[in-house]
């Protein structure tokens, strides 16, 4: 455990050494706050979060119109227990997940997804929409926005359980509620409902539809820094009762380090899958036996629209 802390650390005390050595300029002209605050009126309040997800959970942030994010995010190995120690490099050799994931703003509250997960190699396409805004004098006071995500598996598996096409699509709908209480702190809850055509994992019992609540926070701790946490609770029976396998709930805690249009977020996380539509189904790690695992997430804006509009 020591050892994993240890390793942690220096990464976190490499990230907070790019946002030192960053020139003032280049952080000011090209801030990713710029590009996630609207133009609105005064008194809607704006960059609750610093970027469209949190480490498992996403933000109610949307892109603004004709901004491309690009996404990286990795999650090694077992850092403990006996997949991980030093053999792996406290899991470092492997990965249990990767995803590269691209969000464009159709318009400054509507965004289109893409992206591809190495776990079941999953495909997603999904809409995020901003129904509502957190209003600074209390008229409203919270921000409300909606996700509908599509995944299709389109690989054989080793069970050669999809006979039929249909089995391989499932379906996630979130609603991301979200309220900045000050200028150092903000939370989020989200209610969710997955819906997997064929249960998965691939186990008699199991269920198609599974309701989920996540609640995620970020606390800023200097300028461009801050604490960031995740924690998933799926509403299932089978999962519940179960006890080969046994599932957990997916939980994670990181730190997030802005560097101009770059925001890297490194954490840990008992979930080995970074898409939702994985990690509620199927999350079999326990943090006691040394099973979660070092990951980082790296994301990039580009606008594509007039440059004074972004004021850059």
């Amino acid at each position: 455990m020591r050892k994993c802390l240890s390793l942690f650390m220096l990464i976190l005390s490499s990230l907070l050494t790019l946002a030192q050595d960053a020139p003032a300029d280049s952080l000011s002209a090209d801030s990713l706050i710029n590009a996630l605050s609207a133009d609105g009126k005064d008194e809607t309040v704006i960059a609750a979060f610093k970027s469209t997800r949190l480490i498992l959970t996403p933000t109610s942030e949307t892109m603004r119109k004709k901004d491309l994010n690009f996404m990286v995010v990795h999650r090694f190995g077992d850092v403990a227990g006996k997949d991980g120690g030093s053999r792996t490099l406290w899991g470092l050799d492997n990965s249990s997940d990767i995803y590269i994931g691209f969000e464009y703003g159709l318009s400054d509250k509507l965004d289109i997804s893409f992206g591809r997960s190495k776990f079941e190699q999953l495909l997603d396409l999904g809409f995020k929409y901003k129904v509502l805004e957190q209003k600074g004098d209390g008229s409203m006071p919270f921000a409300l926005t909606v996700i509908a995500q599509m995944g299709l598996k389109p690989y054989e598996v080793s069970t050669n359980v999809f006979d039929d096409y249909t089995n391989r699509l499932s379906y996630f709908y979130q609603a991301v509620f979200s309220r900045k209480f000050s200028s150092r702190f903000s939370l989020v809850a989200a209610p969710s409902f997955l819906r997997n055509n064929l249960p998965f994992p691939y186990l008699e019992g199991n269920e198609k539809n599974i309701f989920s609540v996540s609640v995620a926070g970020r606390l800023k701790v200097t300028k461009r820094m801050g604490i960031v946490a995740d924690y998933v609770h799926p509403f299932s029976s089978f999962r519940k009762d179960s006890k080969s396998p046994e599932f957990y709930a997916p939980s994670a805690i990181g730190i997030e380090v802005e560097t101009g249009g770059h925001v890297f977020t490194v954490n840990l996380a008992n979930a080995q899958a970074i898409s939702p539509i994985n990690y509620i189904a199927d999350t079999e790690s326990k943090w006691t036996k040394g099973q979660y695992r070092i990951g980082f997430t790296i994301t990039r804006v580009f606008s594509f629209g007039k440059k004074e509009q972004n004021n850059y």
